[in-house]
């Protein structure tokens, strides 16, 4: 008896029905108006008979297509059960045995050649490229707000009043002079940081801001 073949198509491992045909002894045929009537009983009973067999075409030697059925493991089940003797008992070692081989093949990881492991490590590196460009996107949108989207917290609004009062009571003038100088010198600072408020002040400003308070004189005594 000759081996049989089975071979995975559409997610389901299959055997030819002129492989069975052959091992049987049946004339292929024979089988095939066998399965036509087993098929014709289960969607009468309505159930599925592509779950045991499934209709196909082969190429046969000039060059014309042919019927045959494709059998799964219930379609083999399904023909040993009626039959009997040594060939039944043959066929029914054969296909259980093929069937379960090409199960634990399929499970089994696959080996990749030479070529299809350097595919894979291409496409690694390149996921890795793309994953390494959007972190890298992403700090710098981080890094943007960071910049110039946060304005001074409680504590270095704090520092700027500071440095401001340093500034004020630094200068030589009455007390009612140096409530004018507080007004002035923190309306220069809003309108030279384009601001509503000093609170507003961008955080990455705040240096530029204290020099600039540091190094400002009122427009008299300038």
């Amino acid at each position: 008896m000759n081996n049989l073949k089975v071979v995975s198509k559409d997610g389901q491992l299959v055997t030819d029905s002129r492989d069975v045909a052959a091992m049987t002894g049946k004339e292929h045929k024979e089988l095939m108006r066998s399965i036509r009537q087993y098929s014709s009983i289960l969607t009468g009973a309505k159930l599925r008979s592509l779950d045991f067999f499934v209709p196909h075409y082969y190429e046969d030697a000039k060059k014309e297509q042919r019927p045959c059925f494709l059998l799964t493991k219930k379609g083999c089940d399904m023909v040993a059960n009626k039959m009997t003797g040594e060939r039944g008992v043959l066929f029914t070692a054969e296909y259980v045995t093929r069937f379960e081989k090409m199960e634990k093949s399929m499970q089994q990881p696959k080996l990749l050649s030479e070529s299809e492991q350097l595919r894979a490590s291409l496409k690694l590196t390149l996921e890795a490229h793309d994953q390494i460009g959007l972190v890298k996107q992403e700090i710098a949108e981080v890094r943007d707000i960071a910049e110039n989207q946060v304005t001074l917290d409680y504590g270095e609004q704090r520092r700027l009043q500071k440095a401001v009062a340093i500034k004020v009571y630094e200068l030589e003038t009455d007390p009612i002079d140096k409530r004018k100088l507080f007004s002035e010198l923190y309306r220069e600072i809003k309108d030279r940081f384009a601001v509503a408020s000093y609170k507003d002040i961008k955080r990455k400003d705040l240096q530029i801001a204290i020099r600039y308070i540091d190094g400002w004189l009122p427009r008299k005594v300038s």
